[in-house]
């Protein structure tokens, strides 16, 4: 049978934990996978905010979105009210609604680089943790910000780590935090999942 890649093991997690009508965040839409997950589970009277610094990015989710990707194009999300932002997630309190804040029902995130894009454009530990300190603020009790980080391309391993050591730094009655990962391979994409207290 196996276990759930990471990637699904984060939906899993989100999915127990966000209801139709809630605000969600991709801080990293990418290929807009995580964001059209998210629209599917809020749906029409849900919000996403779907965060990324390349153009390409928002359009290929804009894309997904639209079903371009060969899926349905009929599941409720297809509804949800979608705001793309073209901002680093660094920023993405400053582009959330302000009644969102601290309502939020979950943040995802999916760090590295963008598949088929310019590698050298990737997710910082600087630029990350600012995102994950606004994240979980933005997120209400019970809330959770799920992390896929990458290890195994350049810059990812210390990325990994700084996650790990934030996650790990925060106080108990604030969050806690889980780790998902194939130990006998470093680098294999892992996760972190943190959920609100």
């Amino acid at each position: 049978m196996g276990f759930l890649s990471v990637l699904s093991m984060a939906h899993k997690l989100v999915k127990e934990r966000v209801s139709p009508g809630d605000t969600v965040i991709d801080a990293t839409c990418g290929n807009g996978v995580d964001t059209r997950f998210l629209a599917e589970l809020v749906g029409k009277r849900g919000a996403v905010y779907a965060f990324d610094i390349q153009a390409e990015a928002l359009e290929r989710t804009r894309a997904r979105l639209a079903g371009g990707d060969g899926g349905v194009t009929d599941k409720p999300g297809a509804e949800a009210a979608v705001h793309l932002v073209h901002a680093s997630h660094a920023a993405i309190a400053e582009h959330v609604a302000p009644e969102a804040h601290g309502r939020a029902a979950a943040a995802m995130f999916n760090l590295g680089y963008l598949p088929g894009a310019d590698q050298s454009v990737i997710t910082t530990p600087a630029g990350t943790l600012a995102a994950l300190d606004a994240a979980l603020a933005l997120v209400r009790p019970g809330g959770i910000v799920t992390v896929v980080l990458y290890p195994g391309h350049p810059g990812g391993a210390e990325e990994a780590e700084a996650v790990q050591q934030w996650a790990a730094s925060l106080p108990q009655t604030t969050a806690q935090a889980v780790l998902y990962r194939m130990v006998q391979k470093a680098e294999a994409p892992y996760l972190v999942a943190i959920e609100k207290r």
